[in-house]
C-alpha cells in the first residue's frame, strides 16, 4: 500500500483529485487524524476541508493516478 501525504488549496484542487481517484479501478482513501474517507467521494473530501494536511493511501498502482496528484504533495 503506497502512501503520501498531500494538501489541497482550492475547491477546484478537490474536484481535480476525486476525478483522479475515480479513473482507477483500486480503492483510496484519504486521511486525517482518525478520519477516513473515499477518495472517490467528493463530499467525503469536502468534509476534511482545505489547507489541511492529508494522508493518501492507495490499494493499488496507478502511475497516471501518481502523476495527477503529485501538485498536491507536501514535502
Amino acid at each position: 500500500m503506497a502512501q503520501q501525504k498531500i494538501k489541497f488549496r482550492e475547491a477546484d484542487d478537490i474536484r481535480e483529485f476525486v476525478n483522479a481517484a475515480e479513473k482507477c479501478d483500486f480503492d483510496i482513501d484519504v486521511c486525517y487524524n482518525r478520519v477516513m474517507v473515499d477518495a472517490k467521494s467528493i463530499m467525503g473530501i469536502f468534509s476534511l476541508g482545505l489547507y489541511k494536511i492529508l494522508t493518501v493511501r492507495c490499494h493499488g498502482e496507478s502511475e497516471d493516478f501518481e502523476c495527477a496528484i503529485r501538485k498536491f504533495a507536501v514535502a
